[in-house]
């Protein structure tokens, strides 16, 4: 059948193909079939009748020139499709439309284009120095942008203080009052507000529900920290804002502690149903509580995608070394839809793009993609330079003739350290990233 390569289609309401005809997801590409009444939807959701919704892409409003982005599918054949994100039909309450900032002349921020439905939760993550918390405090209005717009429901803020915009802001050192106690703490929104008549119920209703019952009186030199952390995400949550901000709040605590809060936290924000934009360097903790990431780098948007998409289908080379996924490899599409590499001849799980024969290609390994060998699967013989045991499997080390050092993952190591060792790659592991960016210089992603 005809093959439709679509890419940057987020301003695509509703859109229905001539004559019926439907897409499927495959690869980069959406294959045409005679299926009436497929339709792609905003946010790139794909309905197919009788089948149901999958995500096929990582799409966000249209974007800034210098804003990337890409529309790679997270399903494919032998796979469940996910599920529908429970925000997808509510109305989209904040969006950022090229966001622009610097500082003396230096940018933070480079034309970031970003959306946050009702009740969703999306993560800016990044490095240091990316413009995370510069983004926040612009959201939140202690910063100006020098250009771009801030709409909330359609309508500008930008000329809105910030205490009249209805967002809570919750610090990384959670900013609590010492001279108060914790009712005294939480209440203070709501007395600001001139609400202070229902500050007893609403702070109860609070208290109970992150799991400080009977803690009114306490004072904050007497909390643990997950017990201040809680107490600050109460005081934020009291005067019922419509747009929760948090500033790497578990940033202080230990690792037990920050694991467990995770799960307490994205719990309570959606029994709660606010949505919330949460700034954090921690790619774990984005993943455990966000709906959506937004990856954010030298001030430039990346890729905005749910967790699975972000690591399943990285728009970039930056990405996927960001993410951990060191396996990036050089090679060239052939017409049999394999990419010839160093290592020789590897298959990819999608389809290749169309005409893309004997174009450049860049292939992402991932950790889990050695097996056994196999007759139908390309062989993989190297060097095991390196077996580290990290708990839940090893992480191996791999050079192969070629030169190329490749990092795995498997339950037990294949042979002692310094051996030869013969495994396969699985193809299901292996990922062609999109193909503007197998050309680029490093110095360019």
């Amino acid at each position: 059948p005809p093959v439709c390569l679509v890419r940057g289609c987020a301003d695509a309401a509703c859109w229905r193909p001539r004559g019926g005809v439907g897409f499927l997801v495959e690869g980069f590409a959406l294959h045409a079939s005679r299926m009436p009444g497929t339709r792609l939807r905003r946010r790139g959701m794909l309905a197919v009748p009788g089948l149901g919704w999958f995500f096929c892409g990582g799409v966000c409003p249209p974007p800034h020139p210098e804003a990337r982005y890409a529309a790679a599918p997270t399903w494919h054949a032998g796979r469940s499709p996910p599920h529908r994100p429970e925000w997808y039909n509510r109305p989209m309450l904040l969006e950022l439309q090229s966001i622009a900032h610097a500082y003396d002349a230096l940018p933070v921020l480079r034309g970031v284009s970003l959306q946050v439905a009702s009740g969703e939760i999306v993560a800016l993550l990044g490095p240091s120095g990316c413009g995370k918390t510069t983004l926040l405090r612009i959201v939140a209005g202690l910063e100006r942008a020098d250009a771009g717009q801030l709409l909330l429901d359609g309508v500008s803020i930008a000329d809105t203080p910030p205490h009249r915009r209805g967002f809570g802001l919750m610090f990384q050192d959670y900013a609590l009052f010492p001279h108060l106690d914790v009712a005294g703490n939480i209440a203070f929104g709501l007395q600001v507000q001139g609400r202070g008549a229902v500050a007893c119920t609403r702070v109860a209703e609070l208290l109970e529900l992150v799991g400080l019952r009977g803690y009114e009186r306490r004072r904050i030199y007497e909390l643990s920290g997950g017990e201040r952390q809680r107490v600050a995400l109460a005081r934020a949550l009291a005067p019922e804002p419509r747009l929760l901000m948090l500033d790497e709040p578990l940033a202080a605590l230990d690792r037990t502690l920050r694991e467990r809060l995770q799960d307490e936290l994205r719990a309570i924000l959606r029994a709660v149903g606010v949505a919330a934009l949460y700034v954090t360097h921690d790619q774990e903790e984005a993943f455990a509580l966000a709906d959506r990431i937004a990856l954010l780098n030298a001030g430039r948007l990346e890729q905005c995608a749910s967790p699975e998409l972000l690591y399943r289908a990285p728009a970039s080379a930056w990405v996927a070394r960001f993410l951990g996924l060191s396996n990036l490899l050089v090679g060239q599409w052939r017409a049999d839809g394999w990419v010839d590499t160093p290592l020789g001849p590897l298959p990819c799980r999608h389809a290749a793009p169309p005409g893309s024969a004997t174009a450049p290609a860049q292939l992402l390994i991932y950790p889990d993609a050695l097996t056994q060998p196999a007759p139908d699967l390309p062989r993989l013989s190297a060097t095991l330079l390196e077996a580290q045991f990290r708990g839940r499997a090893y992480r191996l080390l791999l050079r192969h003739a070629s030169g190329l050092e490749l990092s795995f993952e498997l339950p037990v190591p294949p042979g002692p350290v310094g051996s030869t060792v013969h495994l396969a790659l699985d193809p299901t592991g292996i990922y062609a990233l999109p193909e503007p960016y197998a050309t680029m210089a490093p110095t360019e992603r």
